[in-house]
C-alpha cells in the first residue's frame, strides 16, 4: 500500500527573510582552500575528452545513439535509484533491482554509492547552511562544483548517515571500485566501433559513450544543487534556498522540482502540479504497475 505524506504550504514572511540571510558565509578555513589534486585531475582530464568527442571526425549517429542511451540509463540510476530508492527510501523495490539501479547511478562516477548516498543526506539535513557541502550560500559555482574539488568535512560523517549501505558487502564493494564500470563500457564501445567500420572508430564511440556522457551526466546532476538554489520559483517556504527550476527538471527527469523534494524529502513523486512533469515519477508508476515497487511514499500537493 502507498502511504500519503502530510502536505502543508505555509507563506511565512519570516522564512523568506531566513533564506535571503543564509548567503551571508566566514571564509573557509585553511584545510579546505587546497585543491584535492586527484579529484581536479579526473574533472580536467574527463572534459578535455569531452571536447574532443565533440570534432567533427568523432561525430556519427551511433555516437548520438550510444550517448542517448547511457544518457538515460545514467541519469536514471541517480534519479531512481540512488536518490529516491537509496537515499530516501522514498518506495521499496526487489533487492536486485535495488542493486541494479545503484549500478546505473555509479556508472556516473560521482562517486562510489554509499559516499553520494551520505553526502546527500547530509545535505538534507544543513540545506544551505555553512556546513552544507554545497552550501549556495557561497555561490552559484561554490554549489554548482567547486566545492568537491576541495576537503569535504561532511564525509567524516559517512558511518552514521549511511549505515544501512555499510552494512552491505555489495555496496561497500561499489563504492572503492565504481570506476571499474567503466572498464567493460570502454571496450564494448571501441569493439563495436572498430568491428562495424563507425564513423570515428571504437574510439569517436567511446569519447561519446564516456567523457561526453560524464561531463554532462555531471553538470546536468550539478545544476540541482546550484540552479535550482538560485532560479524558479517556490510552493513551499522550506527554511533554505530550494527553487523549482523547469528546464533543470526536463534534463535530470524530474530532479529540478527542487522546492518540493525539499519540502517533502520523503516523496516519491517531485512534480506536485499538473504542469511539473516528472520522469522519474512516471517510471516509478511502471514499476508499480510491474509489480516492482511497493510502499510508494508521495505528497499529494494542493493549492
Amino acid at each position: 500500500m502507498d502511504s500519503t505524506i502530510p502536505t502543508t504550504n505555509s507563506n511565512s514572511r519570516e522564512l523568506r527573510l531566513r533564506a535571503g540571510i543564509i548567503s551571508r558565509r566566514e571564509p573557509l578555513p585553511p584545510s579546505q582552500r587546497k585543491l584535492r589534486w586527484g579529484t581536479t585531475s579526473f574533472m580536467l582530464i574527463m572534459h578535455i575528452a569531452a571536447s574532443f568527442a565533440l570534432l567533427p571526425r568523432f561525430w556519427s549517429w551511433q555516437g548520438i545513439a550510444v550517448f542517448g542511451i547511457l544518457y538515460w540509463i545514467t541519469v536514471l540510476g541517480v534519479t531512481l535509484g540512488l536518490h529516491r530508492l537509496v537515499s530516501h527510501r522514498s518506495f521499496v523495490a526487489p533487492s536486485w533491482l535495488e542493486k541494479i539501479l545503484v549500478i546505473m547511478g555509479t556508472l556516473a562516477c560521482q562517486s562510489g554509492p554509499i559516499e553520494w548516498v551520505s553526502l546527500h543526506r547530509h545535505h538534507h539535513q544543513f540545506s544551505d547552511q555553512p556546513n552544507d557541502h554545497h552550501d549556495a550560500g557561497r555561490g552559484f559555482w561554490w554549489s554548482h562544483s567547486e566545492w568537491m574539488l576541495h576537503e569535504i568535512p561532511a564525509l567524516r560523517h559517512s558511518h552514521k548517515l549511511a549505515g544501512d549501505l555499510l552494512a552491505d558487502p555489495f555496496f561497500q564493494w561499489l563504492d572503492h571500485w565504481f570506476l571499474l564500470l567503466q572498464i567493460p563500457i570502454f571496450l564494448s564501445l571501441y569493439w563495436y566501433g572498430e568491428l562495424n567500420g563507425v564513423h570515428g572508430g571504437g574510439i569517436g564511440l567511446v569519447l561519446w559513450g564516456i567523457p561526453l556522457r560524464l561531463v554532462m551526466v555531471y553538470h546536468v546532476t550539478w545544476l540541482v544543487n546550484s540552479a535550482t538554489h538560485t532560479f524558479g520559483y517556490r510552493n513551499f517556504d522550506c527554511p533554505d534556498l530550494s527553487r523549482n527550476c523547469w528546464w533543470v527538471a526536463l534534463l535530470t527527469f524530474g530532479e529540478g522540482w527542487h522546492n518540493n523534494h525539499h519540502a517533502f524529502p520523503q516523496s516519491a513523486r517531485h512534480g506536485l502540479r499538473w504542469f511539473e512533469f516528472d520522469l522519474t515519477w512516471q517510471h516509478i508508476k511502471l514499476l508499480r504497475r510491474l509489480g516492482l515497487a511497493r510502499k510508494i511514499r508521495q505528497a499529494k500537493y494542493s493549492q
